[in-house]
């Protein structure tokens, strides 16, 4: 048994208002919905640890995230105390992980920024992978927003040089048509647009039915039915000739033996919050790229620079099977940040490790 090193563990909700309210078919959010953790070791070395916990995604709430850590507290005292020790107890406790992956992602986080500074190291540097260097390019995202909203905020995205662009559908067929009718306006074959759909759909037929009628050559199209229907996103996949990009129906790296038919097919939304940590999403980006399935290093709508700085190696990890990233909005969508400057986007979506020293402090550098 390790030593005991962690001499607190607290969990608490981080409320942060939006600049603008964030739309989609599954909820509407005005602030963060986002559970911060903070640990302590015994020589006063602390970390800071994030996640965002949906019950559209994982079943999971601020409230069972928090009573989550509740229950397990002691006995990550009492059994972790450095890297290996934490990949044995996470070994150990997999089934409740594998229902908490939230609840676990913030706690994973602490620990893992709190033992790379002790040790004076990146997280990087503790997991034996590339320190970060070079760029990163986030996709521009669209909410379900009014006409005049959707037409305003494509536009920007455009202006500030974006390409790559995410859309969230609503399931009216006049609204997402409109949509659609603005993207070809702003660029046509010039944008690689893929869409969200959020679960609106109950079959297959029903959703190329309507996907059909918007008239648009997607590039992927995410969850469009009910989570893990693996046989009938198959049939969508063949039927529209597009990819499926896979979020809530793909949570754990052994799921992904149960796709059906060709990996290029396949693309797996890879989001650290949705994952249960940095190194349940590193094992799924490994998994992924051996089947030769493509991976989006996706974001929960409302992060902060925490969990944008945890994605960056994930990212790295993804290599060529890379897709897309989401994410790194920064203060464009949050009133404030946990640090000062917002980790996020520049011209064009692209973020350069360069321009942020703190990614090569100690831990995550953020806090």
């Amino acid at each position: 048994m390790a030593r005991t090193r962690i001499q607190r563990l607290d969990v608490k909700p981080l409320h942060i208002p939006f600049t603008v309210a964030f739309r989609h078919a599954s909820a509407e959010r005005s602030q963060t919905s986002t559970l911060w953790a903070d640990v302590t070791l015994d020589g006063g070395v602390t970390g800071c640890g994030e996640s965002c916990p949906r019950e559209y995604v994982t079943g999971e709430s601020i409230d069972s995230a928090i009573a989550f850590a509740g229950r397990y507290v002691d006995a990550l005292r009492a059994e972790v105390g450095d890297l290996a020790s934490l990949r044995a107890w996470m070994a150990a406790n997999a089934g409740e992980i594998d229902k908490h992956p939230a609840a676990w992602c913030a706690i994973e986080l602490a620990l893992l920024d709190a033992l790379a500074k002790d040790g004076d190291e990146t997280v990087e540097r503790l997991l034996s992978l590339p320190e970060l260097e070079g760029t990163f390019r986030y996709t521009a995202v669209l909410g379900d927003a009014s006409p005049e909203a959707f037409k305003a905020a494509a536009s920007q995205y455009v202006r500030f040089e974006f390409s790559d662009f995410k859309l969230k559908l609503s399931g009216n067929l006049e609204s997402d048509r409109a949509k659609m009718a603005v993207m070809r306006g702003l660029g046509g074959a010039g944008l690689r647009v893929r869409v969200d759909a959020n679960n609106l759909w109950s079959n297959a037929d029903e959703a190329i039915s309507f996907l059909r009628s918007l008239d648009y050559s997607f590039f992927a199209i995410e969850e469009p039915l009910g989570a893990n229907q693996y046989e009938q996103l198959a049939r969508l996949s063949d039927a529209l000739g597009c990819r499926i990009v896979l979020d809530e129906s793909l949570l754990r790296a052994e799921q992904l033996a149960a796709l059906p038919g060709p990996p290029g097919s396949w693309i797996v939304n890879v989001r650290v919050s949705k994952m249960g940590g940095l190194l349940r999403s590193l094992d799924v980006v490994d998994a992924a790229r051996r089947s030769a399935i493509g991976l989006i290093v996706g974001a929960q709508v409302g992060e902060t620079s925490l969990l944008t700085r945890t994605a960056l190696p994930v990212a790295r990890a993804a290599g060529d099977a890379l897709v897309a990233q989401e994410g790194a909005f920064g203060t464009r969508l949050l009133a404030h940040d946990v640090c000062d400057p917002p980790l996020m986007f520049g011209q064009g979506g692209v973020l350069d490790a360069a321009a942020f020293p703190m990614l090569r402090r100690a831990g995550f550098g953020i806090v």
